[in-house]
């Protein structure tokens, strides 16, 4: 990482918790008013803070907005051990395996959509931010995939690896145009994040195991 990049961790006790405090207060500003609300003074007089507090951490705002980015993505990463927990998924019927592992995924984005949704407008002009999310995304993927996986008998594809992640990454990207325009871009009949989630689902569903 590059010098005016890096974070120097804070060592004693009061000082972790002014900086979470601090961590805390960058992803509000940005669910609040994205990244043009993320100023040193913004975060701040939210955190309750001196601007010593976060000097003392890194003189550089984009370390600071990165480290940011890293807290806020932790919340959705805690969130994705879903993927790993095999008692959520023992017994599914293939078809119940499908929606429900597009159910978590869509519902991991749409809990944290404010956050998410800045996120993603600005990693097209924030290449670290793009290069961090492309790499979140791809751990996601692999975590859907191999819980999908689970049904690879009754999926209708020649590689039914290459057709999940395909169909992952078809639900992803729908996904994130959700939490970055709303659920009115792009459709003349927009519905609620339940009925969206269950939409892809099936789409999931007839795509992987539709007979020929």
């Amino acid at each position: 990482m590059d010098a005016e990049l890096e974070v120097r961790p804070p060592k004693q006790q009061r000082s972790r918790e002014a900086w979470n405090r601090v961590l805390d207060a960058g992803v509000a500003l940005l669910e609040d008013g994205g990244y043009d609300a993320f100023t040193i003074a913004a975060l701040c007089e939210r955190a309750a803070v001196a601007p010593t507090a976060i000097y003392a951490r890194t003189t550089s705002k984009d370390a600071l907005f990165l480290a940011v980015y890293e807290h806020g993505i932790a919340r959705l990463r805690a969130e994705q051990a879903v993927f790993a927990d095999d008692a959520r998924w023992a017994g599914l019927a293939p078809a119940e395996l499908v929606r429900a592992a597009v159910e978590e995924m869509v519902g991991i984005s749409l809990r944290h959509q404010r956050f998410l949704g800045a996120i993603v407008l600005l990693s097209a002009a924030h290449q670290e931010v793009q290069r961090r999310g492309d790499r979140y995304a791809r751990e996601l993927g692999d975590g859907f995939t191999a819980v999908v996986l689970g049904a690879a008998d009754a999926i209708t594809h020649v590689d039914a690896e290459a057709a999940v992640r395909a169909c992952f990454g078809t639900v992803f990207a729908a996904a994130m145009i959700r939490v970055a325009y709303g659920p009115a871009f792009a459709t003349p009949t927009p519905v609620d994040d339940d009925a969206f989630a269950a939409h892809l689902g099936e789409t999931a569903v007839r795509y992987l195991l539709a007979r020929p």
